[in-house]
């Protein structure tokens, strides 16, 4: 495999695709139309996975993976009334790393216009530096040092010129370039597996995307150079976080801590089955328990909350580019309907080597919070549905002509797998 021998994007076809999260405790599906720069859900599906079908975000079973997707996907066809057939896929999971790059260029000759070859130029050298990055993250953290690696997923985030934000250089007089690229990496045989469950689905792959960089790519003024908040998704298996700092970007991580580690809590201390605990966990979130059967379950709980915000707190710390973090924490996933997790966040006494202004305020993310996506089936309430649509407001680019900075970008990345 080569440096950057990675799926690429491809368009739209026919106006309607789907939208697949593939989590770890449910796998999600939308059906959506692309109209007027607007996608139009009009079909939904979920199909809860096997305790034996992921773990952390990654699949182990492929086979089991693929017989859920399919009854979610037919679930979202009955509603939609067409089955289309092209897909866009989220990656999550510990292993995918995801990172912004930036790299200023002083330009020899400031009143002649920025050329595409200057733009291949420092892509490429950004390309390089984040792959070398990646490869040797991955490989102190799994032990190996030949991991096989492959970008998920490239975006342009940032281009400035003598600190001017633009949205494309090409022609542009100025000293100072600056660029930053937003790359997601993985291994292979995490991205492999979703290949050959889109495959087994008979769908054509579009594009596959990591879920932490769709979420913070669509909630939130895009435009604005101001907007800057810590996304915070909660799943069965994994917390992804994504930073965005001045409009653009910073990077992803994820940690295995979801869920299900609360669930295996609770039915620890009941002594009953993990889908009676499911199902107790619900209730509580749900304020339908007993009042004694409920507090129990919080001192059970608290242990776990604790070790929960630690890992945030760890995950945090690895964006030690940043000389202050947002003070906005957004939330989203099946996990934040805890009630535990708002109130451990918002009590917080964050680690003091966390560079916060002020204590950061606490938010959940609505539906109605996710640009360009409209909801005509009326299922879309809850926090699980959010990654869902958020790669759906992803793939409306992929309608109609490429954005000059992408189809940049994208050549410069086919050139570098040659």
């Amino acid at each position: 495999m080569g440096l950057f021998d990675f799926l690429g994007t491809k368009r739209i076809e026919n106006r309607f695709a789907v939208a697949l999260d593939i989590g770890t405790e449910f796998a999600k599906c939308l059906i959506f139309k692309v109209e007027d720069d607007k996608g139009l859900v009009v079909g939904s599906g979920r199909q809860r996975q096997r305790l034996s079908d992921m773990q952390g975000g990654a699949v182990t079973d492929i086979g089991g993976v693929v017989k859920n997707c399919k009854k979610a996907l037919e679930r979202a066809a009955e509603m939609a009334k067409i089955m289309p057939t092209q897909v866009i896929m989220g990656i999550a999971g510990e292993l995918v790393k995801g990172n912004t790059t930036t790299i200023k260029y002083t330009r020899p000759n400031p009143k002649q216009g920025i050329t595409l070859e200057e733009l291949k130029d420092i892509i490429s050298r950004i390309q390089r530096r984040s792959f070398d990055r990646a490869r040797q993250i991955l490989a102190w953290e799994t032990g190996h040092a030949e991991i096989d690696v492959k970008l998920v997923n490239a975006a342009v985030v940032d281009v400035k010129i003598d600190g001017y934000k633009v949205t494309n250089p090409l022609g542009f007089q100025g000293r100072e370039l600056q660029v930053g690229v937003f790359n997601a990496f993985a291994p292979i045989v995490h991205l492999g597996a979703l290949q050959t469950i889109a495959a087994e689905l008979g769908l054509d792959l579009l594009s596959i995307v990591a879920d932490p960089y769709a979420l913070a790519r669509s909630v939130g003024p895009k435009e604005s150079a101001e907007f800057s908040a810590i996304f915070i998704d909660i799943g069965g298996g994994t917390t992804d976080i994504a930073i965005v700092s001045s409009g653009g970007v910073e990077g992803t991580k994820m940690f295995a801590l979801g869920g299900r580690s609360f669930t295996k809590r609770i039915a620890q201390v009941f002594g009953c089955t993990f889908e009676e605990a499911e199902e107790m966990k619900i209730k509580y979130s749900k304020k339908e328990l007993p009042e004694e059967d409920a507090q129990f379950i919080k001192n059970a709980l608290k242990t776990d909350c604790q070790v929960w915000l630690s890992g945030v707190e760890l995950t945090l710390e690895e964006f030690s580019s940043l000389d202050l973090l947002p003070s906005r924490i957004l939330l989203c996933g099946g996990g934040t309907m805890l009630p535990d997790i708002e109130e451990v966040l918002s009590k917080a006494e964050w680690n003091k080597n966390l560079p916060f202004s002020r204590r950061p305020s606490v938010h959940f993310i609505k539906p109605t919070d996710v640009e360009n996506i409209a909801d005509q089936t009326g299922e879309l309430k809850n926090p699980w549905d959010i990654t869902p649509m958020s790669l759906a407001n992803l793939a409306i680019d992929l309608v109609g002509e490429e954005a000059v900075m992408d189809n940049v970008l994208n050549r410069i990345v086919s050139s570098l797998r040659e």
